[in-house]
């Protein structure tokens, strides 16, 4: 399983719009299209996950800086999340150190 990251959409670009466009690689297993929380309007980027390695590195290199619905994609392998690394809020981030 590859978990790609999608950046540079255009905002009006759909996950059925970004599936067709990585199918013509492979068998894509699914599609998150980042959207904001209180508007629901697109982030202008998403995250295609596909299942065989090869495929992903396929439409990788194939799609990485393409125009698509105007725009130069940025395609690549997303990076996995750290763990421990996450913002919390800025008061608890702003806290002073225990000694």
């Amino acid at each position: 399983m590859k978990n790609i990251v999608v950046g540079n959409l255009d905002f009006a670009a759909t996950d059925s719009s970004v599936r067709s466009m990585f199918e013509q690689y492979g068998t894509v297993d699914r599609v998150n299209l980042v959207t904001d929380r209180d508007t629901g309007r697109s982030r202008g980027f998403a995250f295609v996950e596909m299942s065989q390695t090869e495929e992903a590195d396929r439409a990788i290199a194939g799609l990485n800086g393409t125009n698509f619905e105007g725009r130069a994609l940025n395609v690549n392998e997303a990076r996995p999340k750290s763990q421990g690394s996450g913002g919390g809020s800025y008061a608890r981030q702003r806290r002073e150190p225990r000694w």
